[in-house]
């Protein structure tokens, strides 16, 4: 194998992790959706995926943390890594580059994950029933 084809191989590995990244990545706004649906979002994804990534920038932070923590202390997942850093953005307004902290939380399923999601479903379907029956 030459240097060229492992530096191609790499390159290859490296794009398809960064997609399989991106399927499982919620960005998160604190603006644009209420914070059930994230967290609604979240369990959806992670009965697809193994693990999921919260992101967000600046006033979102807070939002992203309470999804993290809504769902770790209902016992669906377990923090895996929590990365924050500074990123650049251009602000239309001012006409220059604004620093805003960013935050990502890794969150993988925990073992009752399943189980749980199984008990919830259950008991949406019994409460739909019941709905019915005394309509």
């Amino acid at each position: 194998m030459t240097i060229e084809s492992d530096t191609t191989t790499a390159a290859v590995i490296k794009q398809a992790n960064n997609e399989n990244l991106k399927k499982n990545r919620i960005q998160v706004s604190n603006t644009k959706k209420p914070l059930f649906f994230y967290v609604n979002l979240a369990k959806r994804y992670l009965q697809q995926h193994d693990e999921i990534e919260l992101s967000a920038l600046g006033m979102a932070i807070t939002t992203v943390v309470t999804i993290a923590e809504i769902l770790k202390n209902n016992g669906f997942v377990n923090e895996k890594s929590i990365v924050t850093s500074t990123v650049g953005t251009k602000d239309a307004a001012k006409g220059r580059t604004v620093q805003k902290a960013r935050i990502e939380i890794v969150l993988e399923k925990s073992e009752k994950f399943d189980t749980l999601m199984t008990a919830a479903q259950n008991a949406a379907a019994n409460g739909k029933s019941e709905k019915k029956q005394t309509s």
